[in-house]
């Protein structure tokens, strides 16, 4: 089939498609084949989503950006809309304007914007079942970026085999097809004006990228970091890891425990720590809430212990499938009493590979919680990435062959790290105690020692600054204006900054947040002007980086309203910010 060829008006070098409609209605099966296909097309692609909180029903979207260039963050525009309900148009009408193509039902859709007249439901029905209606969109927008349909052919086969349903692939194929060829009569009939897409190149060397999401870079990265045990409660938007592991339990030698709650989940995972095994939690923020007494007890033991901590806003139940920064607060203060503790916050897929076996790797250096702050919108965004890189190496671990005369708790310690045995591992008999305990673990209420063992636990904070990730400057090092980020915003901001095109202006990511690396100071100096940006409403990173570094933060730009930042909406907000006219001081 031949297409009209196009030229590009747009300044743009993606395109953003969204589909929009109540949970059931298959958006999320569309997004997996959409942009596998179109990967396998030669395309860079982006998706993320936000839902309701419920089975069915309500208004739910998904992004898809589509480029020839790396694409890593949501954008506001849309530029293709496909609504696949009668509400679906109001729910993203600040999002559209008379660029927008919209393709649906005209008689299904409560809307007096210009739409262009396609029943996916009616064309299903030609092949037999309505079930096809997904199928058909997919192949209309694979038809509409000129992606390869023999590539779509093979991954639908390749889907429905994996799901041992290969009674669907015929029908399903032809129903790619239908759509496939749909998309050319659109431009054929001048339904469509092909310049208004814009034409991207594709390329060869990206069929072979990974499509991974943040839960499952979490994953890979509890995996590579020696990762043999999980135990957690189910709760969004945490829980993808759990599912992930759960599903290489198997392959990887890993006892994935599904706990009656939070509070049993993180006490077997300091069990299981104490066995010799290397262990980790995930959850959310009101999990997190309920684990804290573990916590606690995990830096009493000197424990080593992993929490990935997956945000979402709050308080109490809050929003619990949308996304927020809201909870570093939390991860840096819970558990009762003092007690070092790091906290990473990755912003790049990749990064959240890497730190999550650093998270492990530190976890049993220092025997400390170490917590990976992600949020629901790292945990559902994926988009192409060249390769992770695999561990080289026997893997470090810090677990001695104990004496007969071991003591658990020595004060004879580099820095307060006491050499840790496990149960049967050698001749020493390992205790350990929740209470304040002497050397040997046992329980003692000595002033003294009580003092000697505060210091030596506390001590390991020398050590542990002593490692700690310097942030990441993107753009000129010759800039007047800093914008300051964390974790799951990284992407977002660099997009933004570049939006501007503006010498001045350079970002700053930081992926390590608690302890803060020294080498931020000397960033922090050299701007006359430092705008922090958060998805919180309080500023909670730039608040630890003012305490941290007594360097002031000249404003903020917050969003709290459960959506991540878009880059050309967040660009705007810095150009006003950097004017005076924006941002909150």
């Amino acid at each position: 089939m031949k297409q009209a060829k196009r030229k590009s008006n747009s300044a743009e070098r993606d395109i953003s498609i969204v589909l929009c409609g109540g949970a059931g209605l298959g958006i999320q099966t569309v997004e997996q084949l959409l942009t596998r296909m179109l990967k396998m097309s030669g395309y860079y692609v982006f998706a993320t989503k936000e839902y309701m909180s419920r089975v069915r029903g309500g208004s739910n979207s998904t992004q898809i950006r589509v480029s020839d260039k790396p694409v890593q963050a949501p954008v506001e525009r849309i530029d293709i809309l496909i609504p696949l309900d009668e509400d679906a148009v109001s729910h993203v009408i600040n999002r559209i304007d008379r660029k927008t193509i919209i393709i649906g039902d005209k008689d299904r859709l409560k809307t007096d914007r210009e739409v262009i007249d396609f029943s996916f439901l009616d064309i299903a029905k030609e092949i037999g079942n309505a079930i096809f209606a997904n199928t058909i969109a997919v192949g209309l927008l694979l038809g509409l970026l000129e992606g390869d349909i023999k590539e779509g052919k093979k991954y639908l086969k390749n889907y429905f085999t994996q799901k041992q349903k290969e009674e669907f692939i015929p029908d399903n194929i032809k129903a790619l097809e239908m759509g496939f060829e749909k998309a050319t009569q659109l431009i054929e009939e001048k339904r469509i004006n092909p310049e208004r897409l814009s034409h991207i190149k594709k390329s060869r060397e990206i069929k072979g990228d990974l499509l991974i999401n943040g839960a499952e870079s979490v994953g890979f990265g509890a995996i590579a970091g020696g990762c043999n045990f999980i135990s957690s409660y189910p709760m969004s938007p945490s829980t993808g890891v759990l599912v992930f592991l759960s599903q290489f339990a198997d392959d990887f030698d890993i006892i994935a425990e599904q706990a009656e709650d939070e509070i049993s989940a993180i006490n077997m995972a300091i069990g299981a720590w104490y066995t010799g095994a290397r262990s980790i939690v995930t959850t959310s923020g009101g999990g997190l809430a309920l684990m804290t007494e573990g916590i606690s007890l995990a830096a009493m033991l000197e424990s080593p212990l992993v929490v990935h901590l997956a945000q979402r806003p709050g308080p109490a139940t809050g929003l619990p499938t949308r996304t927020e920064q809201g909870d570093l607060q939390l991860a840096l203060h819970a558990g009762h009493g003092e007690f070092p503790r790091i906290i990473l916050a990755p912003g790049r897929i990749e990064d959240a590979y890497l730190l999550t076996q650093k998270a492990f790797y530190w976890a049993d250096k220092y025997q400390v919680p170490v917590f990976i702050l992600t949020d629901q919108y790292t945990m559902d965004t994926y988009y192409n990435i060249n390769n992770l890189p695999v561990p080289k190496g026997k893997l470090k671990k810090f677990i001695i062959k104990t004496k007969t005369d071991y003591q658990r708790y020595s004060f004879k310690t580099v820095k307060g790290v006491s050499p840790r045995g496990i149960p049967g591992n050698g001749e020493g008999f390992v205790r350990t105690d929740s209470d304040e305990h002497d050397e040997n673990g046992l329980i003692t209420e000595d002033m003294d020692i009580r003092n000697r063992m505060m210091e030596k636990r506390m001590d390991k904070m020398n050590l542990i600054k002593k490692e700690t990730i310097s942030p990441e400057l993107i753009g000129s090092k010759d800039y007047k204006i800093l914008c300051v980020g964390w974790g799951s915003t990284f992407h977002i901001i660099k997009e933004a900054v570049e939006k501007l095109n503006n010498k001045d202006v350079a970002s700053l990511y930081f992926k390590q947040v608690f302890p803060i690396s020294e080498d931020a100071i000397d960033y922090l100096q050299k701007a006359n002007q430092i705008i922090s940006i958060e998805n919180n409403y309080s500023g909670q990173f730039a608040q630890l980086l003012e305490k941290s570094t007594g360097i002031n933060i000249n404003a903020r730009i917050l969003k709290y309203n459960g959506l991540p930042f878009y880059a050309d909406e967040l660009a705007k907000e810095i150009k006003e910010t950097i004017s005076g006219k924006g941002g909150k001081k």
